[in-house]
């Protein structure tokens, strides 16, 4: 790489705005959506989708809540041609969509398109050519001059044409592609003139769509040059105004968001933001970004993994795994202190309440998610997701100084094995290390009598190989065990719920025990009955203590 690049990649020329306004607005509402998914989505794949891959990702879109969808470039294939004549023969557009197809200023080219669209409802012809110094200088050959000719003389064609098929409820879209790169006064004069020759009004608008064909430089300039247009665009009461963002510098994102507070009111892309190059803007992310602010984003994607699943199926390209909102990761947290606050937010959250989960800008479960895979154990966890997991999975509810020291043990485990600890694997964990009747001594059977606010306990216990019997007294049955074993040991906690509901219900008993020596150990065992795992629960820190 250069140590000084300046000289072969010079700075973008912001354009002059004075008193901008776009920095203080604040989006309101969604904006209209258009897929590019079936166009550019398609070209920009190594094995392009064949005709019947389109019409069940066609039918995906649909679901989704898409009303426009640029299903091809009908003059450039036959495959792209018949895909339009199938969409339309065999019923598949409902009367609420409309979709768009795509065409250079050639005539061949869009009188082939026009072809493709006999008998559609409505449609949107979608009308391109680049108008930038560099394919101006480089592609074309020409000047400015030779390329609002070609606009205009492809929009008086497609005019001319739909005024000859008046059965079809047409509406034009211009496009000076490589926008972003293009002098603004020079794009203004090319649209303007676009916009004469096409003579929208008020009830029959056309669309300008201003793409950054390239990013050429940060969000706040395309949003700058967005808002240029939007002053300065003649007959602007009867144009809509549509952004094709795509993301060479990583940011489309940001800049569409940016550009519809600038004036945009349209948006194409891809659900995913595959597309030529580095991709068109991902319209998923953007309809869930505005979700999260409150808006609703017309879009339905309260069934995300089978959204994500169609597309993956169909472009034969994975999402990645932390793609915002979709990824399989997206919602799930190893780390401890994340694993925690999720925890503790989630069991705070009272339905009906402004969402306010730490770390999670999204409830998972408003797209199709659960709340299974939030929380994930790796040796970078920490207690607060082992409890969750146990919690959740098997019903478990540590108590926090058992968690804590239950999560050494589970982390000694990851550290070994170098892997994902799930919910079955800490079940077996926590099982092998307080759950598993081994030890010196071990509960038969007991009964017990109360006088005078004491309880006296009779124990049938089994100590190494013999049966034996001990007797105590003491304030409740948990004091009276310890007496009856005379052993110096103190109760510092007791706890317990219920696993599982009904009659198959079992009690589950948690026991941290102070030694006289200053030494601590916890007991814990499950049992039908309530006192029972109580004292089974004692018995085992006992033999914890004498392990330890």
């Amino acid at each position: 790489m250069l140590q000084d690049p300046s000289h072969k990649y010079p700075p973008f020329n912001a354009i002059a705005l004075p008193q901008r306004q776009w920095p203080s607005r604040r989006q309101q509402h969604a904006p209209q959506w258009l897929s590019t998914d079936l166009r550019d989505g398609n070209q920009a794949l190594p094995t392009p989708m064949g005709s019947a891959e389109k019409l069940h990702y066609f039918q995906m879109l649909l679901r989704c809540g898409f009303k426009q969808i640029e299903v091809a470039f009908p003059a450039a294939s036959q495959t792209d041609f018949d895909f339009v004549r199938t969409l339309i023969e065999h019923g598949h557009i409902p009367d609420d969509v409309t979709i768009q197809v795509i065409t250079q200023s050639r005539p061949d080219l869009i009188a082939r398109t026009f072809a493709s669209l006999r008998g559609a409802k409505r449609a949107i012809i979608h009308l391109y050519n680049a108008i930038a110094p560099a394919w101006r200088e480089q592609v074309f050959a020409t000047d400015c001059d030779g390329v609002r000719q070609l606009a205009e003389r492809g929009t008086a064609q497609i005019r001319a044409l739909a005024l000859a098929h008046p059965e079809t409820e047409w509406q034009f879209q211009y496009s000076p592609e490589t926008f972003s790169a293009t002098e603004p006064e020079f794009a203004l004069a090319v649209c303007d003139a676009v916009s004469a020759i096409w003579q929208p009004d008020p009830q029959h608008k056309m669309i300008i769509n201003l793409p950054a064909t390239v990013e050429m430089a940060s969000p706040n300039t395309y949003a700058d040059q967005i808002e240029w247009m939007d002053r300065h665009l003649a007959r602007r009461d009867s144009i809509i105004l549509s952004v094709h963002p795509h993301n060479d510098r990583g940011t489309a994102v940001a800049a569409t968001e940016l550009a519809m507070l600038a004036g945009a009111e349209r948006v194409e892309g891809c659900l995913f933001g595959h597309g030529e190059r580095t991709g068109n803007v991902d319209l998923l992310t953007l309809a869930l970004n505005l979700y999260t602010q409150g808006i609703a984003p017309q879009l339905d994607f309260s069934d995300i993994d089978s959204v994500r699943h169609t597309v993956e199926t169909s472009i034969g390209l994975p999402v990645h795994p932390r793609h915002p909102y979709a990824g399989d990761l997206v919602y799930t947290a190893f780390s401890g202190s994340h694993q925690d606050a999720i925890r503790k937010g989630l069991a705070l959250r009272r339905d009906g309440t402004p969402w306010q989960v730490p770390y999670l800008p999204l409830d998972p479960a408003d797209v199709g998610r659960d709340y299974q895979a939030i929380i994930r154990v790796n040796s970078q966890s920490g207690k607060g997701g082992i409890s969750w997991l146990l919690e959740q999975q098997h019903g478990i509810h540590l108590p926090r100084a058992l968690q804590i020291e239950f999560s050494r043990h589970v982390q000694q485990h990851s550290d070994r094995h170098g892997e994902e600890s799930d919910g079955d694997t800490l079940l077996r964990l926590f099982r092998q290390h307080y759950l598993h009747g081994e030890g010196a001594w071990q509960y038969l059977a007991h009964t017990q009598q109360e006088q005078d606010g004491r309880t006296r306990l009779q124990l049938t216990l089994r100590h190494r190989h013999d049966t034996v019997q001990r007797e105590g007294v003491g304030n409740g049955p948990l004091d009276a065990l310890l007496n009856a074993l005379q052993l110096p040991l103190a109760i510092r906690d007791y706890q317990s719920h219920a696993i599982g509901h009904g009659s198959a219900a079992q009690a589950i008993c948690y026991i941290q025990l102070d030694s006289d020596d200053g030494r601590q150990v916890f007991g814990v065992a499950e049992d039908g009955n309530l006192q029972r795992a109580a004292l089974k629960a004692v018995l085992s820190g006992i033999n914890a203590l004498e392990t330890a």
